[in-house]
């Protein structure tokens, strides 16, 4: 497994290369002249040529090129354009938040969209199976600006159980307090599509023959299905999963947005808003990072959950 990992390791260079220079192309050709941006309409040639020079973009572009490269080694990507934060400092600050929402959202999202998707598939066919799936596809359906404005409006406004919108100082205030109406939106919003994934895994694995070689030999409905069906179907689960996390810190800009969560999904919207290209650059190589290192992560766990995959 050590050899299966460094190799494995060695591989994510030439992908973050290619990364690398795909982000510079897009922010250095494609992007724009950012001394344009930030002068704004109201300017002349020499303010424009002296914030190019502040910002190093008047450069050969191979000199830039690996100044980019160096900020990716040192995880230093300078400060942001709009606020003159350092962007280490706004990842440090910003992540603890999107973290205190999103991995309690996935955890409780992954184990109910699991539940749910076994007892309809166990129960296939029948008139409950037909009104979760009918349930699935109408939330499906729904915007989840909806869930949020109704949610907020019902729960929070009307009953009075969860606040509006803010956001604490102490970690258990932020999880107990200020994150439990946007997880109750965000697990709703994913429960549907995730339910009806979910049981398509299990229904695949329901038909195999070792199935009904199991059943044949006497062992009982909820043994087959919670210790073979189960284990057998973990690996799409685990792919799905998996490839969730590194889109949840940077696609949760709604939640984060409506309840005032400052976290990383809200920062992105500020920064595109913005054109903040140091705070995209950073989120795009770490998101990139993440997903290559979270893939590497999900091969291990099929290892676990399945001996008989070979890591090759």
């Amino acid at each position: 497994m050590l050899a299966y990992v460094t190799r494995r390791l060695w591989q994510t260079i030439p992908t973050l290369l290619g990364v690398v220079l795909l982000v510079f192309f897009l922010f250095t050709w494609v992007g724009g002249d950012p001394a344009y941006l930030l002068a704004g309409k109201i300017s002349n040639p020499e303010q424009i040529e002296n914030i190019r020079r502040q910002l190093g973009v008047d450069r050969p572009y191979h000199v830039q090129l690996w100044i980019f490269i160096q900020q990716i080694a040192t995880g230093d990507f300078g400060e942001s354009w709009a606020t003159n934060e350092k962007v280490s400092a706004i990842f440090a600050t910003r992540l603890g938040p999107s973290l205190t929402v999103l991995v309690p959202l996935l955890a409780v999202d992954t184990l109910l969209a699991i539940a749910a998707a076994m007892l309809v598939a166990y129960v296939r066919g029948s008139l409950t199976d037909r009104i979760v799936m009918i349930g699935c596809t109408v939330g499906q359906s729904i915007s989840i600006l909806v869930y949020i404005i109704v949610f907020q409006y019902v729960l929070a406004y009307q009953l009075g159980w969860f606040p509006v919108q803010g956001w604490g100082k102490g970690f258990a205030e932020n999880l107990l307090r200020y994150s439990v109406l946007p997880i109750i939106v965000g697990v709703i919003v994913s429960l549907a599509p995730d339910t009806r994934l979910y049981r398509t895994f299990f229904l695949d694995e329901i038909n195999q023959d070792y199935v009904r070689t199991a059943r044949a030999k006497g062992m009982s409905e909820a043994r087959v299905m919670w210790v073979h069906v189960l284990r057998n179907a973990s690996i799409p689960i685990i792919t799905n999963v998996m490839i969730q996390l590194p889109g949840l810190l940077a696609g949760a800009f709604l939640i984060e947005r409506f309840f005032s969560i400052p976290g990383i999904g809200r920062e992105v919207i500020l920064a595109v808003e913005r054109s903040d290209f140091p705070v995209i650059k950073a989120v795009t190589i770490y998101v990139a990072i993440a997903t290559m290192i979270i893939n590497l992560i999900a091969d291990l766990l099929y290892r676990v959950v399945d001996p008989r995959v070979q890591l090759k």
